[in-house]
């Protein structure tokens, strides 16, 4: 079972004068496919509608109300910031808006494709308006403004209040080059390889792009942390929760019509070979002795598909390495398992004094996250530390499973979480094995994006007295997700259905609360700019509510709360005259002043000055950490490498509240 979170975050930027060379787009609007649905989606739908009207923990009705909602937040999805679509055209697409509860059950995709033709069309159209922008020069002395946020204006109401927008947009991207330093013919180039890379894009959609945005807008109104997953993002998304595939193990990212590798994974047999580099292009691919395919211009998903393959197996990549006057070779891998372990737990050893702290960082709850743990323990217990911190930042969950057994590890046995199924059962999952592998001090480091396992983690040492808990109120998910496949045993030979995610069950602290939309309090807060009110699980406008069961069986294993108050009052203190916080408090307090400020100044004088404000503060920062580490100043942000390395306050900070924490207990 999947116990996780996902977020995503949409944002969105002329003055004509001079005229120069005319810019065309590459891209004819002819070029664009009418997108329709294909024969396995009809079956998708049917049990994706059936599995969550029967199965899903939330009593829905899918009725014409329901449908009005899963219409708007489609319609949200294509075009959020308002910038594609007039009235006009959402006028004409609200014919479908009460008839999708209908198509859904069917299996009818209609509304779906006629909806995302049209978006796509004026999409593909708005950006050959920017190519077309690009032909004048754009100055930047007018007094003007251009908002960020336009996802509650009002649609446009004909083109040529799109065109103002445009020319806006436009008129912002041009001027983040030329204060990157860029002239106008480099700032025309780059605008133009961008904006006809977007048409590029667009051109390859597939239907399969459309029936995962639709199918998601669906799954997404019933709760937030339901969803359909595409064939290859059901398979991507195995891997990283198993924390391997099997292929080459590249990185690969798309730069202009090239598919270009970013970086390479160690042990991997791309890294193996020593014939591939970071930068060197894939330009054809071939399956054992089969011809070479030549993949400039795809889309990168479909170079991945080529290029993984099981274990054994042997793919061809024809390389053209960087530079002009390169010239091409092939190379003969054999594909192999891949272990992703860059997401995996991680351990260092911080230093205060004569003090050593262990600091366990764990990105998600993988499967065999627990063992993989018990590994970094021994090796800060080698270490001698005082205590562990035990870092969860930005850590969305993953298998529930994972969060029990790594609590197991610092109690010899109990129960850690309850769940509840859509009738009420309840079933308390927990520790069996008497075993403890870390019996020393313990902190968790949590903050807004810690959410799910994370919290199930979290509650349940703190519901112990194991573990003082530290930093912001994690993020309040408090239920359960099956993944399962849409394939049935007859379905052999057919196209594949792909996956869906849904939530079956809610769960419980021990001590009978809930984590859903309350998160988990820290004993000891940190100063932060994340207002609970406006993220979080709490915000999303169809969660699961709140509420409680009966407490679980539990003995507490320690009594924290007496030294909560002396561990806050020696946080408080170090905090007033420590250098980094000064400047978090700083940056929490000017975010405030300015985050309901909406709009852009595309005046090139005005954001200067922020620019050189900017500039001038940072460089400030650095040389005043220079001092303080007796090294030499910065001459100007250019000096500074470009590997450096912000200090982590909160985690030097957690790091001292843990030897706070370990001296009062060892006392």
């Amino acid at each position: 079972m999947i116990c996780r979170f996902r977020f995503s975050v949409i944002a969105a930027s002329l003055m004509l004068v001079a005229s120069t060379q005319a810019l065309e787009a590459n891209y004819a609007t002819a070029e664009l496919p009418t997108l329709v649905s294909e024969p396995q989606h009809k079956a998708a739908s049917v049990r994706i509608t059936s599995s969550f009207e029967t199965s899903h923990y939330k009593q829905f009705q899918l009725n014409d109300d329901f449908s009005s909602n899963v219409f708007d937040r489609y319609l949200e999805t294509l075009d959020f910031n308002r910038l594609f679509l007039t009235q006009v055209e959402v006028d004409a697409m609200f014919k479908w808006r009460t008839s999708i509860d209908d198509q859904l059950r069917s299996g009818d995709t209609s509304a779906a494709y006629d909806i995302f033709n049209t978006a796509l069309k004026q999409r593909f159209e708005r950006y050959q308006y920017a190519l077309a922008l690009l032909d004048n020069e754009i100055t930047f002395d007018a007094e003007e403004e251009m908002l960020i946020d336009r996802s509650e204006e009002p649609w446009a109401k004909n083109t040529d209040e799109l065109n103002e927008l445009w020319r806006k947009r436009v008129k912002n991207d041009a001027l983040n080059l030329k204060l990157a330093g860029k002239a106008w013919p480099e700032i025309q180039e780059t605008l133009s390889k961008r904006y006809n890379s977007a048409l590029k894009r667009l051109i390859q959609t597939k239907s399969e792009d459309v029936f995962q945005v639709y199918l998601n807008a669906f799954s997404r109104e019933v709760d937030p942390h339901t969803s359909y997953l595409s064939p290859r993002n059901a398979e991507q998304f195995q891997s990283e929760m198993n924390l391997s595939l099997e292929g080459i193990g590249a990185v690969l990212q798309v730069d202009d019509d090239f598919t270009v590798i970013r970086s390479l994974v160690a042990g991997g047999p791309a890294s193996k070979s020593k014939k591939l580099s970071p930068g060197d292009r894939i330009i054809g691919v071939a399956q054992d002795d089969e011809q070479i395919i030549d993949v400039i211009g795809w889309r990168l998903d479909d170079v991945v598909q080529l290029i993984k393959g099981p274990k054994g197996s042997k793919v061809e990549l024809q390389i053209l390495p960087e530079g002009a006057n390169a010239k091409s070779y092939n190379v003969t891998l054999v594909r192999d398992k891949i272990r992703l372990e860059d997401r995996a737990v991680k351990s260092e050893v911080i230093e205060q004094g004569s003090a050593k702290v262990g600091v366990i960082s764990v990105p998600s709850f993988y499967v065999g996250l627990a063992e993989d743990t018990k590994k970094e323990i021994a090796n800060l217990k080698k270490d001698n530390v005082s205590g562990i911190v035990i870092d969860l930042r930005n850590n969305g969950g993953g298998a529930l499973s994972e969060a029990s057994a790594l609590t197991g590890l610092f109690i010899k046995g109990g129960p850690v979480v309850q769940v509840r199924d859509s009738y009420g059962r309840v079933k308390v999952n927990g520790d069996s094995d008497s075993k403890i592998y870390y019996d020393g001090p313990v902190t968790v480091l949590i903050n807004r994006y810690s959410a799910s396992a994370s919290e199930i983690f979290a509650a349940a040492l703190q519901d112990y007295g194991r573990a003082v808990i530290i930093g912001e109120q994690s993020f309040g998910k408090g239920t359960v997700q099956q993944h399962r496949t849409l394939q049935k045993i007859y379905d052999l030979g057919d196209k594949p259905l792909g996956h869906v995610q849904y939530t079956i069950q809610k769960f419980y602290r021990i001590n009978g609360g809930s984590t859903q939309h309350l998160g988990v309090v820290p004993d000891i807060s940190f100063p932060t700019a994340v207002d609970p009110e406006e993220t979080g699980e709490s915000v999303e406008d169809n969660a699961l509510p709140w509420d409680s069961i009966n407490p679980a069986a539990y003995k507490k294993v320690g009594e924290l709360n007496s030294l909560f108050s002396n561990l806050d009052k020696a946080h408080q203190e170090r905090i007033k005259t420590d250098t980094e916080f000064g400047y978090i408090l700083s940056d929490i307090a000017e975010y405030k002043a300015l985050k309901d400020d909406n709009a852009i100044s595309l005046n090139e004088k005005a954001r200067v000055i922020e620019q050189e404000n900017a500039d001038t503060k940072r460089l400030s920062r650095l040389n005043e950490r220079q001092v303080e580490l007796d090294k030499p100043p910065f001459k100007s942000l250019d000096d500074v490498p470009t590997d450096y390395e912000e200090p982590d306050a909160y985690l030097d900070e957690a790091a001292l509240i843990t030897l706070d924490l370990a001296k009062k207990l060892n006392s």
